[in-house]
This record gives structure tokens, sequence and C-alpha cells, in this order.
């Protein structure tokens, strides 16, 4: 399908960027680690004039919800992360691995799980490919406004149960993303976009 074109301000036709779906025939696939939250999967496929042999995590897909309160504030939590031993701040995100449940669903549950909180507006704010070159994990980012505490209070175990739960202004999680000191990229990337938002 042909790309959709557009003019810019001098009136010169350019195409729209978009991602394109391509599938190429798959001559062998197979799993080569079965874990307990994802698979990691080697595919041999035909490409160009040759084959290439590609592994990958095969990945359920996850969320993240950007929470603004009233004040502007958006709630990050802390958590340790063993891949990389630091704590990093986040977004509170989780992985769509209940079988029927919805994105939109997956993100209301998280956002009480982790939060202890339910909001009233939800909209979708933006979504990636995390790391596309070695995992299929899309993951989409909603905005919740209008916040209250959940009726019910979850019991957290493993890395959750020690989550720091902090408020800061969005325009400070900007901040501390453009200076590096917060490098989760889901993080960066709904913040980034919820400021372009309310400024639009």
């Amino acid at each position: 399908m042909p790309e959709a074109s557009t003019s810019d301000s001098q009136g010169s036709s350019r195409i729209e960027l978009r991602d394109e779906p391509y599938e190429p025939v798959v001559l062998s696939s197979e799993v080569v680690h079965s874990g307990w939250a994802w698979d990691v999967r080697s595919d041999r496929i035909a490409y160009g004039d040759g084959e290439i042999t590609r592994e990958y995590v095969a990945h359920t897909g996850a969320v993240a919800v950007l929470a603004l309160d009233d004040d502007d504030r958006v709630l990050l939590i802390q958590q340790y992360r063993h891949p990389i031993r630091y704590r990093d701040w986040e977004l509170p995100a989780g992985l769509l691995d209940i079988a029927g449940e919805e994105p939109l669903q997956a993100a209301q549950r998280e956002l009480a799980e982790e939060a202890d909180l339910v909001a009233e507006h939800w909209e979708p704010l933006v979504s990636t490919w995390t790391t596309p070159g070695g995992n299929s994990e899309m993951i989409r980012i909603y905005l919740a406004r209008g916040l209250s505490a959940a009726t019910e209070v979850f019991a957290r175990e493993a890395e959750e149960a020690d989550i720091r739960i902090e408020r800061v202004p969005l325009t400070e999680a900007v901040e501390g993303v453009l200076a590096g000191r917060l490098r989760n990229g889901i993080l960066s990337l709904g913040v980034l976009a919820a400021e372009r938002r309310l400024r639009g």
C-alpha cells in the first residue's frame, strides 16, 4: 500500500512516516528456552537472496499507566530490576498475561495493584516496541486522570514488596529524563508524550 503524502509549509511533497508490516517466509521456528514469563525462540527465515536466523524473546505484550493528579503530578514507582542491578523509577506497568483481558483492563488492574489507585478518565497516550531487535514486546501507555484511592489494597510480593511510590511534577520528571537521571525507556516516552499532550 503506498504511503500517504503530505505537504510542508513550502508546498513540497513528502511521505508520511509509518512502520510497515512485513511477513517473511519462516522456514523453521523453535523454542530454545521456555521461561516462566516468556520464551526465547529461534527462527530461520528467507530474507533477500538467502536465509537468516534470529533469536528473540516471544513476549506477551504489556501496558503502562501515566497517572496524573489534579496538580499535574505524575505517579512514579521505584523497584529493583535484576538485569540492570538498579532500583529504577518507572510507570506502573504489567504484562498482558491474563487470557481475554483487554489492554485497557490490564492497565486499570496494574494501577490498582501497584499504586492502590483507580482513575475516572482513561485515554491511549502512546505505544512502542520496546526492543524490536530482541523481543516482540509491544507496550501501550495510557494516560489516567481523576485519581482516587482503590477500595482494595493488594498484597505485593518479590520486587513489588518494597515498591516506593512518589508523585512528582510532570515537568520535573521530564527534566530528570533529559538530564539522564531517569533512564527507564517506558517512563521516558510516557512523560515526554504526556508533556506534549498537555501543551497541545
